[in-house]
């Protein structure tokens, strides 16, 4: 029912898990992720692989051996699809014989992607070559680019319904998680909610404490000044707001 990516940027430390299905609310069973892991569980999902999963590889164990642990005791691993970061940067992945076709995975020095119920094996190959050949872009962006490749190349067979995007910054806090759990173009939605998290979200999230500095930046000139220089920015371009709650008529240069 679904595909994902899980990666690791190594210049940046950041992790990112996105994945699209047709499958209501995709994005809050499939992506768990922490300071240094992260674990999507799919096909027919158990989120214990989740749950568990992201508690133990953070405390160091490997996600080979911890995935052929959960296949062990699971009784249902026929007809689960798993892949898995661990905290050394290692991915391993698990697809079931029982997947609904086409299932399969593809693993990488930084990245891993592992769908099921698609439309054939280059959607996974799409996905997966797509991701690499852009370190041009930044973490969501490239994620996203990837992710339409997939779908271009014929995504889940049954359609579209929902995406989620996922992306830790070393914290046990996400620094950007997005849904859209029940759209006609899922993907094409995350862009947007990730064009309105550049007018002011991503501001403070930057400036959020983290276990190196529990305070954070408790000045707001700072990102206030960064908020005002971003709407300069996309004004002087002609680009109006995509925010919703943003009326038109006074979002003018």
């Amino acid at each position: 029912m679904t595909y994902s990516i899980i990666a690791r940027d190594p210049g940046t430390g950041e992790i990112g898990v996105i994945v699209a299905s047709r499958f209501f609310a995709c994005g809050a069973v499939v992506p768990y992720v922490g300071r240094r892991v992260a674990v999507a569980t799919q096909a027919f999902v158990n989120p214990l692989w989740g749950t568990e999963g992201r508690r133990r590889l953070e405390a160091g164990k490997t996600a080979e051996a911890l995935l052929a642990e959960f296949a062990a005791r699971d009784a249902g691993r026929d007809i689960r699809q798993c892949h898995m970061l661990d905290a050394t940067g290692n991915f391993a992945a698990h697809t079931g014989v029982d997947c609904v076709d086409w299932a399969g995975h593809q693993i990488g020095a930084h990245h891993s992607v592992a769908g099921n119920m698609l439309a054939g094996p280059e959607v996974v190959h799409a996905t997966f070559e797509t991701y690499a050949n852009r370190s041009d872009l930044a973490m969501p962006q490239r994620l996203l680019a990837a992710m339409r490749a997939g779908e271009d190349a014929g995504g889940d067979k049954r359609g579209r319904q929902a995406a989620g995007l996922m992306i830790h910054r070393g914290q046990d806090h996400a620094y950007l998680d997005l849904r859209a759990d029940d759209h006609s173009d899922p993907l094409a939605e995350l862009d947007r909610l990730l064009d309105v998290a550049g007018e002011r979200y991503l501001h403070v999230a930057d400036a959020m404490p983290t276990h190196d500095d529990f305070s954070g930046t408790t000045d707001r000139g700072p990102i206030d000044a960064a908020i005002t220089l971003a709407e300069q920015t996309r004004k002087s371009a002609g680009r109006p707001s995509l925010s919703y709650a943003t009326d038109p008529k006074t979002d003018r240069t």
